[in-house]
């Protein structure tokens, strides 16, 4: 246990104190100019990942563009009154935002399922569940940020699917909330 003001500080060996030098010489500040936080603008988004017909989707933040080890970053437009191709990201997790628009999402074997999102809403979805993105709005694009659990974007198109129709809408409550 050290006593207030003492001067030595314990650190993790790849998280040396900003006070202290590193092993080259260069003090830690200007590692972390390259090393440290990084700012992706909007309007320099990597079209350059997995696709899915329907979608547009950029990469923000990938092992490729940032060195990111356990995550994926980046956005997907889709047109007004569009659907996408039936998909699964395989044993990833997923967090899509809605940013703007309207998100109708279809899920399950043959799409049996159904919810709705709008601006400010978070859908997750769970590792290998065939899905479908729908822009529900006629004459709005859906823009949503994307987020998965790993640094690769991986994207499984799966082949046409004889969706069940209709499908059945699931309101989800989470079980620490009650229904309102």
């Amino acid at each position: 246990m050290h006593d207030i003001g003492d001067d030595h500080h314990d650190h993790a060996p790849d998280h040396p104190s900003h006070d202290h030098e590193t092993h080259s010489g260069t003090r830690d500040h200007d590692r972390w100019k390259h090393d440290g936080v990084r700012v992706i603008p909007g309007d320099r988004l990597d079209p350059n990942t997995a696709q899915t017909p329907g979608m547009f989707r950029q990469a923000a933040i990938n092992a490729a563009r940032v060195g990111a080890q356990k995550i994926w970053a980046g956005t997907v437009a889709i047109e007004p009154d569009a659907k996408t191709g039936v998909h699964h990201h395989g044993d990833l997790e997923s967090v899509i935002y809605i940013v703007s628009g309207r998100a109708r999402m279809r899920w399950g074997e043959r799409l049996e399922y159904v919810a709705e999102a709008g601006p400010g809403d978070f859908i997750f979805v769970p590792p290998f569940v065939p899905h479908q993105e729908i822009n529900a709005s006629t004459d709005e694009p859906l823009h949503c940020v994307l987020v998965r659990s790993d640094n690769e974007a991986v994207v499984v198109n799966l082949p046409d699917i004889d969706p069940v129709e209709p499908p059945e809408t699931v309101l989800w409550v989470d079980p620490i909330h009650k229904q309102p």
